[in-house]
């Protein structure tokens, strides 16, 4: 009788189990039936974070835009249960942190990415993260207050054998963060999947960045056809017309909102929202 049982328990058994020692993080709820397979701690770790496509020329590594910070980093990687794709992860992962108030910095999917190798092993040194390129997925984020000093990065892969990967980095930096600001395609990306990009991040008086920014993610697709809520943005659309009317500052932020909507053609209907809390940008559905 004690054989049965104990062959009886062995069928039961999960095939495997979290690598010992290792935790969910906190502000992350895990993929239903994931398993941890790779998780370490390290100190005053120093990461370079790609706010961009990777690419290698004449044997170097090369991005267009990147975050360097310093400091306490918690690495774990996934495995996901057969079945399940990394998109299905890496989707709700990213709902969870942008419902906390986290802020996409560089967010791509598929070739958009780069080769999936060079993030394998130049940027996370995880060669089971290495896979096709169309099934890979990145999403960089600056955490909200009082957690702003924090980096969070997904990476997500299918890899040709049909195993799914989410790996995860919480970086907790040693120096104050300040603002770090997305890239146009973030912003039109978030814009698209969501039908609505809130901007209540703004600053009362937005700053140059922040409308060269806007200005960028507007150019990128001149199709999509946006409705903005604000208080301001007819008193702005009016000062855009008018900018003799606008002293200094506010004459030179309002003419680059009037570049911006410039350069868009008939079919769009895009402005930009001045002081208004909140502000936010509504996608029309075609």
């Amino acid at each position: 009788m004690r054989g049965v049982l104990g062959a009886l328990a062995l069928t039961v058994t999960p095939a495997w189990a979290d690598v010992p020692g290792s935790s969910d993080l906190e502000i992350l709820p895990r993929f239903a039936r994931a398993e941890i397979v790779d998780y370490r701690v390290e100190e005053s770790v120093e990461r370079l974070y790609p706010q961009s496509a990777l690419r290698r020329i004449s044997g170097r590594l090369r991005v267009d835009g990147e975050i360097d910070v310093v400091g306490r980093l918690s690495a774990l990687t996934y495995e996901l249960p057969r079945g399940h794709g990394s998109g299905e992860a890496f989707a709700q992962a990213r709902a969870a942190l942008l419902a906390q108030g986290a802020r996409a910095l560089h967010w791509c999917e598929g070739r958009e990415c780069g080769a999936s190798s060079l993030w394998a092993n130049n940027v996370f040194g995880n060669a089971r993260l290495y896979g096709p390129d169309e099934q890979q997925a990145y999403l960089l984020l600056q955490l909200a207050a009082p957690r702003q000093d924090s980096l969070l990065a997904l990476y997500a892969i299918t890899r040709g054998t049909r195993r799914a990967y989410l790996h995860v980095e919480l970086l907790e930096a040693n120096a104050p963060q300040g603002e770090h600001l997305p890239n146009a395609e973030t912003l039109l990306r978030q814009l698209k999947e969501a039908g609505v990009l809130e901007l209540a991040q703004l600053p009362a008086e937005p700053a140059d960045p922040w409308l060269a920014l806007l200005a960028r993610a507007l150019r990128l697709d001149t199709g999509v056809r946006l409705q903005l809520s604000g208080e301001a943005v007819a008193r702005g659309a009016d000062r855009a017309r008018n900018p003799r009317r606008a002293p200094g500052k506010r004459r030179q932020r309002d003419a680059g909102v009037a570049g911006g909507v410039a350069a868009l053609n008939s079919r769009s209907t895009w402005m930009i929202p001045l002081p208004a809390l909140p502000a936010s940008c509504d996608k029309e559905r075609r």
